[in-house]
């Protein structure tokens, strides 16, 4: 095999990243941290919310790490926009706010996790990971706003019924997912394996018509299984 060609298939197999936040130190750090994993590249940086746009139009990443609050269009706006036109690419919302007006907004437009700041590098490179599977990385102390809003809100009187039911063990994994715990958690917790509550996971938002683990909550509380 050519050198190029090694070089394409150790690309492939990457996770491109783009980070969009208006603190060009912070932007900057966030890329030389997370650089310095051999299964993460980062492809893109922008200061703005419109410049974020532009950028994954250009790029495509397959995670975007962004910031609420920038100027131009800010990153609830972004994140809908980029949300819209390329549902594949899995949107992180990284901020100093842990507001739970900003939370619910940012899921609201298409974002699959909620991290604060102060997050270890070791486990914000964990998170995009997390997050390109197909996860919803959420900081633990937003994961518990998330259900004591859902826990907060009444029961639907007449919620739409399932056309599957969830089975017991998938009722159990959705309380799980309710308290913020990953596959390899939710596994840990049951005595699985991680790839059977993967598919656990993915049964419940099929069933649920959920498009993330964040809905599939919201509707598990609107049907009464929570």
């Amino acid at each position: 095999m050519s050198k190029d060609q090694s070089t394409i298939r150790n690309r492939k197999s990457e996770i491109t990243i783009h980070i969009a936040d208006d603190q060009r130190l912070l932007r900057e750090g966030l890329a030389t941290l997370l650089a310095l994993t051999n299964d993460i590249r980062i492809v893109a940086q922008a200061s703005n919310g419109n410049e974020a746009i532009s950028l994954a139009n250009q790029h495509q990443p397959d995670v975007i790490l962004m910031d609420i609050q920038m100027p131009g269009a800010d990153g609830v706006a972004a994140t809908q926009a980029i949300h819209s036109a390329q549902p594949q690419t899995q949107i992180i919302m990284l901020t100093t706010f842990a507001d739970d007006d900003y939370l619910f907004a940012a899921l609201r437009a298409g974002a699959c996790g909620y991290l604060l700041k102060d997050i270890p590098s070791e486990q914000l490179a964990d998170a995009v990971r997390a997050a390109h599977r197909g996860e919803s990385p959420i900081t633990p102390t937003i994961a518990r706003k998330l259900v004591n809003r859902v826990n907060q809100q009444p029961r639907a009187l007449a919620a739409s019924p399932l056309i599957e039911p969830l089975s017991d063990r998938e009722i159990e994994v959705l309380n799980l997912i309710a308290h913020g715990l990953s596959n390899k958690e939710i596994a840990e917790r049951l005595v699985i394996a991680e790839g059977t509550a993967k598919n656990h996971v993915s049964n419940i938002l099929g069933k649920l018509d959920a498009k993330d683990r964040a809905q599939a909550v919201m509707r598990g509380k609107e049907l009464g299984l929570l």
